[in-house]
């Protein structure tokens, strides 16, 4: 039906003959003559249609926004002066000889332009036509050719695209499962997965070696900008490997990807260990590109009288820590007043502060509600530590550890942002040395990645003191957001159950739920890492989106709802007697 995409014509098709379909983006009658902006996924081509050919004038004539047209002309130069730099196409025009309408269009709920300024419940109602717009396609576009990108790059490294099941049952991995009920087996359940985690460590167990897939996971948690209940990862595994084997791949990949696509060097990627970055930024993926940081504070803390500093500073699981903030002396009180509300959502009680107004004048140069709590010679001591210089605000955090990493942790990124201090556009990283168990209260730990991440321990001394050693696990960060993480696994059985013993996973709750994973690493499983990329965040970056759904076909809101088909949905009884489940009806008062 036509013979060039709308974008793709150039000057190098002057005078010639073409065919071209779209839909009717803009139609503009000037004087007698009808211009047609017709769209397709390449870009925009404008058509002129003069009144010599009548049949084909009337036809755009009547021609309205999204009407589905066929289009033969002759492409030609634009007269001079009415050159549009700012299109691909904006050199050419076509001059329409042939008007052939497809389909005609009732008038869409809004714009389908860069101008439209509409609700984003409106945009995923109708999401084919939120589609149709030039910047979602764009996006679309973009996250195609990464995926082709992936795909070739690792294929050319002696990875396998290997599908592993949708259908699996249900495991341990952090967030709550999808489950699915079985028709065949009354009362048992598969679960959708949260990642091929255990499929892919046995495919190293069958000798593939390397393995990649676009995998599809699902993960039934709270959401926010960057979380979906379904989502796509770059999932990889080699055997043989170390750590350094699987980060210099990845990270070649990630370099050569932006290179390809936006013409960025990204530079060789900086290690950092977990502890360095969770102690000078609070975050285990800190933004590099704000140059802020947090410092402990707590030994100048231990005998001052004000005892909101002095408690967490002797007590070994809080901390007391500045963040200082170059020219933030400039912020109003009421500004402040917000900052400490918004710290308040990571749990901490308050917010001091000093403001540095005159170094010179001692304390008579600062500004601060706290300054009458604190001996001289404390201020100064911190003031010397953080190097305060005029024109600062010094922010305080005083409290349990996580609280104050949380709090200053996010107000640093906040204030980065509030305040443009962003240093350079791209700023890789490593953060590598993760501890292999985190407290998780009550006598419990946690994995801080998952049950499969080796330690650098032996099992003896992992049962002995699980928090006291670290995993081979590794992160890669971009700009604040984790583009992907992985580890070296475990790929012997005495190991492994040392994990779960750790986690108190019974020995019958590992035969149920691992037994094939057990049984599996009891048959020569080689050494072995992998990492996971999420595509839909890697994307998001790329665009300079805010919200992964802008990368998304077709997205779920942030209540994990789809408003274009009204899913989740109820289904008959008849379904429901076939799976063998009751819905059980809430309670009303009456019932109680």
């Amino acid at each position: 039906m036509r013979t060039h995409y709308c974008g793709e014509l150039t000057e190098t098709q002057l005078e010639a003959t073409v065919t071209v379909c779209g839909w009717v983006h803009r139609r503009r009658d000037h004087g007698g003559v009808i211009f047609l902006d017709l769209r397709d996924r390449q870009g925009i081509l404008q058509v002129v249609v003069d009144p010599d050919t009548p049949e084909a004038f009337a036809t755009a004539d009547r021609a309205r926004n999204e009407w589905v047209m066929q289009i033969t002309g002759r492409v030609r130069k634009r007269p001079a002066g009415t050159e549009n730099p700012e299109m691909p196409t904006g050199q050419i025009e076509l001059l329409g000889k042939t008007v052939v309408v497809l389909n005609q269009a009732d008038t869409p709920p809004f714009q389908l332009d860069e101008h439209a300024k509409v609700g984003e419940e409106v945009r995923l109602k109708h999401r084919y036509l939120d589609l149709r717009r030039p910047e979602m396609l764009s996006s679309l576009m973009l996250r195609s050719r990464v995926t082709t990108f992936v795909r070739n790059f690792l294929a050319q490294h002696g990875f396998v695209d290997t599908e592993t099941p949708i259908l699996t049952r249900a495991t341990p991995e952090g967030a709550r499962d999808y489950l699915v009920p079985s028709r065949v087996h009354k009362g048992e359940f598969f679960a959708l997965p949260q990642s091929p985690q255990l499929f892919k460590q046995l495919l190293m167990v069958a000798g593939l070696d390397r393995y990649f897939q676009i995998a599809k996971c699902f993960r039934d948690e709270d959401l926010r900008a960057d979380r979906q209940p379904e989502f796509t990862q770059i999932d990889l595994e080699m055997s043989f490997v170390s750590e350094e084997d699987v980060m210099q791949l990845t990270e070649s990949m990630i370099r050569e990807l932006f290179h390809t696509e936006l013409g960025v060097d990204l530079g060789e990627f900086p290690r950092m260990t977990y502890a360095e970055a969770m102690a000078r930024f609070g975050s285990d993926k800190p933004d590099l590109r704000i140059p802020y940081e947090l410092v402990d504070i707590h030994d100048l803390m231990k005998d001052v009288e004000f005892k909101v500093f002095q408690a967490p500073a002797n007590d070994p699981a809080c901390r007391v820590t500045v963040l200082r903030v170059p020219n933030g002396a400039q912020l109003s009180r009421k500004e402040i007043d917000d900052y400490t509300k918004f710290v308040g959502l990571y749990g901490a009680k308050g917010l001091a502060w000093i403001k540095v107004n005159a170094l010179v004048d001692g304390l008579d140069g600062l500004q601060s509600p706290i300054l009458k709590f604190m001996p001289e010679a404390v201020v100064n001591a911190v003031l010397s530590r953080v190097q305060a210089e005029d024109g600062d605000i010094l922010f305080f955090g005083a409290d349990l550890a996580k609280i104050v990493s949380d709090a200053l942790g996010a107000l640093r990124i906040k204030i980065g942002q509030d305040l443009n201090a962003h240093t350079h556009a791209w700023a890789p990283l490593w953060v590598v040395e993760f501890p292999m168990f985190e407290d998780a209260g009550d006598g419990q730990v946690a994995a801080l990645h998952h049950p499969f991440t080796a330690p650098t321990c032996s099992p003896e001394a992992l049962r002995e003191a699980p928090l006291g050693h670290n995993s081979r696990a590794y992160d890669m960060v971009l700009n604040g957001t984790e583009l992907g993480g992985g580890s070296i696994r475990i790929h012997e059985q005495t190991m492994q159950q040392a994990v779960f013993d750790v986690l108190k996973i019974t020995p019958e709750e590992q035969a149920e739920k691992f037994g094939f994973l057990l049984d599996a690493l009891r048959y020569g499983a080689p050494p072995h890492g992998g990492l996971a990329f999420g595509l839909d965040r890697l994307v998001m970056l790329m665009l300079g989106a805010t919200s992964i759904r802008d990368v998304i076909a077709f997205p779920k809101t942030q209540s994990a709802t789809c408003l274009l088909t009204d899913a989740p949905g109820e289904v008959s009884a008849a379904q429901l007697k076939e799976l063998h489940i009751r819905i059980r009806q809430a309670e009303t008062t009456e019932t109680r």
